[in-house]
């Protein structure tokens, strides 16, 4: 069976290996979904998308009562504790994918269409009350968020796997990550 670049350069430090194609990466996802989905399984994204999630949804809903907003606001923590470790180990996987330009419209925009598909599904079947702006701002926070983490993934934290940092470290590194993200075009790729 024939290794994929990509799943190759998943075991080697990220400044020693050769970028894939963006189309490289989609079909891996495509032809290997389980890996993705399962054996990558991001807990790092999980865990912190849970609690900003929780924390977007709740807010988003607290007009419509305690009840309503506490609800709305497990459901998304339930739900992005399974689909960001998923979607986490897809946006990894578009850390290293050339162009960058297209890695990034890719995972900030293709992807995420899917994620709120199902999320908008799921909150419309509970009634949450405020769908329309829980949405809208988890979508515009996907945006972001997505686009963060490449940037942080390209320079070694937020990944899991080989060479990963704890997620203490990570959480260290957000002021100087997120200083650099704000002042640098979101297509300037790490150093390699």
């Amino acid at each position: 069976m024939k290794t994929s670049i990509h799943y190759t350069c998943e075991q080697m430090p990220y400044s020693e290996c050769p970028a894939p194609r963006v189309s490289d990466v989609l079909r891996d996802l495509v032809t290997r979904p389980r890996e993705y989905l399962l054996h990558r399984w991001h807990w790092k994204a999980a865990l912190c998308s849970a609690c900003i999630r929780f924390t977007i949804f709740f807010a988003a809903n607290a007009s419509a009562g305690w009840k309503a907003a506490w609800g709305a606001a497990l459901a998304e923590f339930v739900y992005r504790l399974v689909a960001s470790g998923c979607y986490g180990s897809i946006t990894q996987a578009f850390r290293q994918a050339q162009p960058f330009w297209l890695a990034n419209l890719t995972a900030a925009v293709l992807v995420p269409i899917f994620q709120h598909l199902f999320e908008f599904l799921i909150h419309w079947l509970r009634g949450t009350p405020n769908l329309e702006a829980s949405i809208l701002i988890s979508a515009a926070f996907t945006v972001f968020s997505t686009l963060f983490n490449l940037y942080s993934m390209r320079r070694g934290s937020l990944v899991v796997g080989a060479g990963a940092k704890t997620l203490w470290e990570d959480i260290l590194a957000f002021p100087r990550l997120l200083l650099g993200f704000l002042s640098s075009p979101f297509t300037v790729p790490a150093s390699r």
